[in-house]
């Protein structure tokens, strides 16, 4: 045993007795007869990867720290959307370096995600108090693509007076990423963007929504009432972009009638991170509560009328809405906002004012200093930002001389003039240094800084006059305690895989190893502004290098863009970055993309998203795309078709045979091949998309390269590119000059969580990631060749086996007792385990993938459970446990009722709680019951705004 083999670590069946205990169950000798059987031949590499020796953690920490030290750390001022921020140590500590909370996912099952599920309610009040509007999701990406989604949203919601209408206004102060971003979604909806001063607008006809901000660009308040009442006289809709913190002082656009109101919420104490992750928000009117996109968190009932949090109208989402989504979004940036509303708790409304007064009363102390001096301070209202005008160029390359030898960064316009942003970081003593850079300039004497005893108030036409966050929530938290106390009491709500297995198929719920993390909290990454000057990135610029090849070693195709900060958005980026290649090649024809019936629902709300059509190719019984109908869908359509989406292995589970057929006729047909890398984790050192033939794919980082969940995000969806595509990958204004599809706020995405993946990979080395994949193959096989006997396997490949995961075959379990996957569901939960994938691919199915990371030890006691339970279905079956009171359908059982008096099941109350011997010395509880889902989408409530608690 070499103790410094990262591989060891990471990979859970590591005993030699296990592995061959585990391949006679299977029936093989080896694992490598299992992949011999598992991949068909045309697929496997002929070479190995070019990949470098692996590190152990402390090289690998080592290399991080030197890395971190090519960066510059400069005081920014830069603004344009990211702040410098206080994150609490409480909140560091506790929330974003704790295993409780990055490992869990998406909280599709809401008794085990109570905690997060309540924190992010708290978001969403946050969010509604803020902008005066009562309805949010629980976040978005990023500023630029929450404008992108508003966009979608005024389009989608149009009256009838505006049905034919195909123009939307943006102002011209908007941030230049988000006018980007706006753009190119705008492209594929045949909606024309039209870009001018709101003053100037004139409110035609043709004209179904405008987009404005507050404050704009250049951190002047302006009064949008007038605009925004003659904009509703005519029905046009408007959203308006809103920095997070300066709603703490200004009236919220809400209360002047804005429909949409969205913005960032990082500096509620996220780090810059060169760009992200952190959480974009958007709220809206009631109205839009079918289109807005993304997750909203709502309360239903228990059977015992405890109130119970849940994601509720679920059916707006891709998964369920698929081609007629408005929106593809999946992954968002849960754990951030979850940290920006325990940083909303722990300070509360007072605590918020204070920050807001503070920030303010600097900006306006530094504006009048700076006219004191001969500045011009353009900004007439402002909250933060100034705007510093009739500089000429060799004025601003004086200024900057000299600020950059104080390790200072402003924002450099092109006609001189230069922006100021303070923020909460902002001290005393940074107002003296910015005092000596602006007096040194001029030769005159430098100013003592000074401040008023009190807060200096913005003007009143635009002071907040409402109250906000006045719940409980709000008012207990605030020493570092109760903090600490609440978000360990709500940690305790969720099972994580601090608990156990998460064996969630297509998720691949795989261990996020704790010195893959460290990079999140050096502050050498974590305070660079994402427009900072390149000679202060260079670590960044080499991590993100360093990993852009690797990445296209391990897929084949060497092109890479960071840019995508989800799966999704990777999805729609490289549909994109096929669409425009196409239309240089002169073939705008192609409207056309074919997608196999067994699809993600992000694949056709992607396509539909950026303007294709959309041809569902079926399934053969065995699970596999029918080639028949695939190959004669293309060719009949082989003019017009653009490209098709294929997942491999297939959403099934599976390797199809028949996959270089396939992609050999999509460019047969001169169109492309876009490769959903979701099932990365199992071609990982044995094949690869490129090698294949594909010609583009997305990765979800937080899957396959061990960026952790989060609770629902973040996530990274970078997309991996043949040569002749590079040119035509996505490009963003301010880091490149120009923009070209750009797809976030950031040039390289959520860049923090890059460097996860970096450190995961130069960790394992090339052995260790083909170690990986042949793990979570033999894992998967393995549990199908013990559950295949009771359940039955759903669809396994050509050869009999399955690949990295299988699908539990629930429906004739219904047909004999009634009881259905939902009940199983929720009956694991009492053996302190987190449902498989629920209906997905195949209805009234369990998909599980126990990923490379489980040990033999709980993968028994895994499968031991899943026993117990088809015992218990036997029960029900054969009537000795009734039809409706049984263990089953009154899954999960919460600790309030096991211990209560009121115990009337036929059952006991052992074995609810403890049906295994294990469950004596390490129980979870939950802490509600069963949710009903029909009373809370029918009963929306989504902040603590609509109810009392």
């Amino acid at each position: 045993m070499n103790t410094n083999d990262f591989t060891i670590r990471h990979v859970g069946v590591t005993d030699h007795d296990d592995e061959q205990k585990m391949l006679k169950s299977i029936g093989v000798e080896s694992i490598d007869k299992l992949l011999d059987k598992v991949y068909p031949a045309n697929i496997r590499l002929k070479e190995e990867l070019d990949l470098p020796e692996p590190m152990t953690e402390r090289e690998l920490i080592e290399h991080i720290n030197e890395l971190g030290q090519k960066n510059k750390v400069f005081t920014s001022y830069i603004g344009m959307g990211w702040y410098d921020t206080y994150t609490p140590a409480v909140i560091q500590r506790n929330v974003l370096e704790n295993p409780g909370y990055y490992t869990s996912y998406t909280p599709y099952q809401a008794e085990v995600s109570q905690g997060r599920l309540e924190a992010l309610f708290n978001f969403q009040t946050v969010i509604t108090e803020l902008t005066g509007l009562p309805l949010t999701n629980c976040s978005l990406l990023d500023e630029a693509t929450s404008g992108a989604e508003a966009a979608s949203m005024l389009l989608n919601i149009r009256s009838r007076k505006r049905k034919n209408a195909n123009k939307l206004f943006i102002a011209e102060d908007l941030f230049l990423s988000t006018k980007g971003v706006i753009r190119t979604r705008a492209a594929r909806w045949n909606v024309e963007v039209v870009e001018g001063k709101a003053s100037d607008f004139d409110f035609a006809e043709d004209y179904f929504g405008a987009i404005v901000q507050y404050t704009n660009d250049h951190g002047e308040i302006k009064d949008y009432k007038e605009f925004i009442a003659k904009a509703k006289e005519k029905e046009i809709k408007v959203a308006v972009a809103a920095d997070l913190m300066s709603l703490v002082l200004l009236t919220p656009p809400g209360e002047i009638g804005a429909d949409i109101v969205f913005g960032s919420a990082q500096r509620f104490g996220v780090p810059m991170y060169f760009g992200g992750p952190s959480a974009g928000y958007l709220a809206s009117t009631d109205e839009y509560k079918r289109v807005i996109p993304g997750r909203i968190v709502g309360i239903s009932k228990d059977p015992n009328g405890k109130n119970v949090f849940r994601l509720a109208l679920q059916t707006r989402e891709q998964h369920i809405k698929r081609e007629r989504a408005t929106s593809n979004i999946c992954t968002a940036q849960a754990l951030l906002a979850t940290m920006s509303s325990f940083y909303a708790v722990y300070h509360g409304p007072e605590g918020l004012k204070d920050i807001a007064g503070r920030i303010h009363t600097y900006a306006v102390v530094l504006s009048k200093t700076l006219a004191k001096m001969g500045y011009t301070q353009s900004n007439k209202q402002f909250f933060d930002t100034l705007y510093i005008t009739g500089l000429s160029k060799d004025e601003q390359s004086k200024i900057r001389e000299i600020a950059l030898d104080c390790q200072v960064n402003f924002r450099y316009y092109e006609d001189g003039a230069i922006g100021i942003s303070v923020d909460e970081t902002t001290l005393l003593s940074d107002l003296g240094t910015l005092y000596y850079i602006f007096a040194t300039a001029k030769g005159i004497e430098v100013p003592t800084p000074e401040l008023p005893n009190e807060y200096i108030q913005v003007e009143d036409q635009f002071r907040r006059a409402s109250d906000f966050l006045q719940f409980e929530v709000f008012q207990k938290y605030h020493t570092e305690t109760e903090l600490m106390r609440y978000i360990k009491r709500l940690e305790k709500r969720d099972i994580s895989l601090a608990q156990s297995m998460i064996s969630l198929g297509s998720c691949t719920m795989k261990l996020n190893a704790a010195a893959e993390l460290f990079i999140l909290s050096n502050p050498q990454f974590a305070f660079i502004h994402p427009y900072a000057p390149a000679d202060q990135t260079e670590g960044y610029i080499e991590m993100l290098d360093n990993t852009a090849s690797l990445l296209g070693t391990i897929t084949g195709l060497p092109g890479v863009s960071f840019m995508p900060n989800s799966g999704a958005a990777g999805e729609y980026s490289g549909i994109r970055v096929i669409t425009e290649y196409l239309k240089a090649q002169g073939e705008t024809q192609r409207d056309l993309i074919i997608l196999p019936a067994s699809a993600h629902g992000t694949n056709p709300a992607t396509a539909s998203l950026a303007g294709y059509e959309i041809i569902i190719a079926d399934t053969d019984a065995d699970g596999n795309i029918d080639v028949d109908d695939f190959v004669k869908k293309a060719t009949d359509n082989k003019d017009r078709l653009a490209a098709t989406m294929i997942t491999y292995p297939s959403t099934h589970g599976i390797f199809e045979a028949e996959i270089r057929k396939l992609i050999d006729t999509v460019h047969e047909c001169g169109a492309l091949v876009y490769m959903d890398g979701a099932n990365m984790n199992a071609q990982v050192g044995y094949t690869n998309p490129g090698f294949m033939g594909a010609d583009v794919c997305h990765l979800n980082l937080h899957k396959t390269f061990a960026i952790p969940h989060g609770g629902g995000g973040p996530g990274e969806g970078p997309i991996c590119v043949t040569e002749k595509l590079k040119p035509y990958l996505p490009s963003h204004a301010v880091a490149y000059g120009h923009d070209f599809i750009p797809v976030a706020a950031a040039p390289f995405g959520s860049a923090a969580i890059v460097g996860i993946t970096y450190a995961y990979i130069r960790m394992l080395g090339r052995e260790g990631l083909k170690r990986a994949t042949s793990t979570a193959i033999l894992n998967a096989n393995y549990m199908a060749s013990r559950l295949k006997d009771t359940y039955g396997i759903t669809y396994s490949g050509h050869t009999g086996y399955v690949g990295h995961e299988l699908i539990l075959e629930c429906r004739k379990v219904k047909e004999m007792s009634g009881i259905d996957e939902n009940d199983i569901a929720k009956r694991l939960m009492d053996f302190n385990y987190h449902a498989p994938t629920l209906s997905f691919p195949v209805h009234g199915t369990l998909m599980i993938e126990p990923t490379e990371s489980e040990s033999l030890a709980e993968l028994d006691r895994f499968i031991s459970v899943l026993e117990t339970i088809w015992d218990e279905i036997q029960e029900v079956a054969n009537g000795s446990a009734d039809k409706e009171d049984n263990v089953l359908k009154n899954a999960p059982h919460p600790l309030y009722e096991v211990a209560g008096d009121n115990w009337t099941h036929p059952y006991s109350r052992e074995k609810a709680a403890f049906a295994l011997p294990y469950l004596k010395d390490d129980k979870y509880w939950t802490n509600v019951g069963r949710a009903d889902n029909g009373f809370g989408d029918r009963n929306l409530v989504a902040t603590y705004s609509c109810c009392e608690f």
